[in-house]
C-alpha cells in the first residue's frame, strides 16, 4: 500500500513560483468581480467576468468541465454553501455571495474563495463573514512545517464553535497545485485517525465552510449545489497556501 507521505506531492521552489503566478491572476480576478458585482446581476454574469478575465491573461478556469461541472466558477448565495452553478439567479440587496474559483496557468493550479455582501447585509451575515475569514487565517497560522493537518483543523473548528456556528464535515480543504484536488485532506473539524505532518514544499487549500445554523447539509437535485439543511446562511473563504519552515505563504493574493 502506498504511504501517505508518497501520496502527498511536494512542490519545488519553481513549482511554488508557478502556483504563485496562477494565484496572482486568481486574486486579480476577484478584484475585477468586486468592481462589478451588484444587485440585479445574475450569477451567470459573474461566471462570464471570471472566464473572460483569466482567458485574457493566458490562463484558464480549471473548474470548467471538471467531473462534468458546467461553469467556470462556483457561485453560492445565502443558504448555498458550495458548488453553486451560475445561472439565472438574480442577486439582491442583502445577499451574501461565495465565489470559489480555480485558475490553471501552464499546468499550475491555484484555488481560492471569497464571500462578499450585496448592498446592506444583516448584522448576522456580517458577523458570519467576519468569523469565517478569521477561521481561515487561524488555520493558515498553523500551516507551518512540523505541525500536523489536525492543528489547522483544530484552529478552524474551535474558533467557529466559539460562536456556535455549524461546520461542514462532508467537504474539506485539500492539497493543490498540480491538480485541483490532491492529498492531504484538510478537514475543518477535529477528526480521529491519521493526520499527516506538514513539510516544507507542501501546498494546500485551506477553506472553512461555516454556517449560522447546524452542521447539517443537503445536496440539490443538480448533484452539485450544497445547501444548509436548515436554510440558514453559509459562508466560505479559502486560500492556497505553501508550507515553509516557520511560516505559511499565501499564494492566492496580489503581488505586494
Amino acid at each position: 500500500m502506498q504511504s501517505i507521505k508518497k501520496m502527498i506531492r511536494i512542490k519545488s521552489k519553481q513549482d511554488i513560483a508557478g502556483i504563485r503566478d496562477s494565484g496572482a491572476i486568481l486574486a486579480a480576478t476577484f478584484e475585477e468581480i468586486k468592481k462589478h458585482i451588484a444587485a440585479d446581476m445574475t450569477t451567470k454574469d459573474i461566471d462570464d467576468i471570471a472566464r473572460e478575465f483569466v482567458l485574457a491573461r493566458g490562463a484558464k478556469p480549471a473548474e470548467l468541465g471538471y467531473m462534468g461541472y458546467p461553469a467556470s466558477i462556483c457561485v453560492s448565495v445565502n443558504e448555498e454553501v458550495i458548488h453553486g452553478i451560475p445561472g439565472k439567479r438574480v442577486l439582491k440587496d442583502g445577499d451574501i455571495v461565495s465565489m470559489d474559483f480555480c485558475v490553471d496557468l501552464k499546468g499550475y493550479i491555484s484555488d481560492s474563495t471569497i464571500t462578499v455582501g450585496i448592498g446592506k447585509i444583516s448584522p448576522e451575515a456580517r458577523q458570519l463573514m467576519k468569523v469565517t475569514e478569521e477561521c481561515l487565517y487561524k488555520g493558515i497560522d498553523k500551516a507551518v512545517a512540523g505541525n500536523r493537518v489536525i492543528d489547522i483543523s483544530r484552529a478552524v473548528f474551535v474558533h467557529a464553535k466559539k460562536y456556535n456556528y455549524g461546520v461542514v464535515r462532508e467537504y474539506c480543504g485539500h492539497g493543490v497545485g498540480f491538480s485541483m484536488h490532491e492529498e492531504p485532506a484538510v478537514p475543518n473539524f477535529i477528526s480521529r485517525g491519521i493526520s499527516p505532518r506538514l513539510r516544507e514544499g507542501m501546498v494546500i487549500a485551506i477553506e472553512p465552510m461555516i454556517m449560522i445554523g447546524s452542521d447539517e447539509i443537503d445536496v440539490l437535485d443538480d448533484d452539485w449545489t450544497v445547501v444548509t439543511a436548515d436554510n440558514s446562511l453559509a459562508c466560505h473563504f479559502e486560500h492556497t497556501v505553501a508550507v515553509h519552515d516557520g511560516y505559511a505563504e499565501i499564494l492566492t493574493k496580489l503581488p505586494d
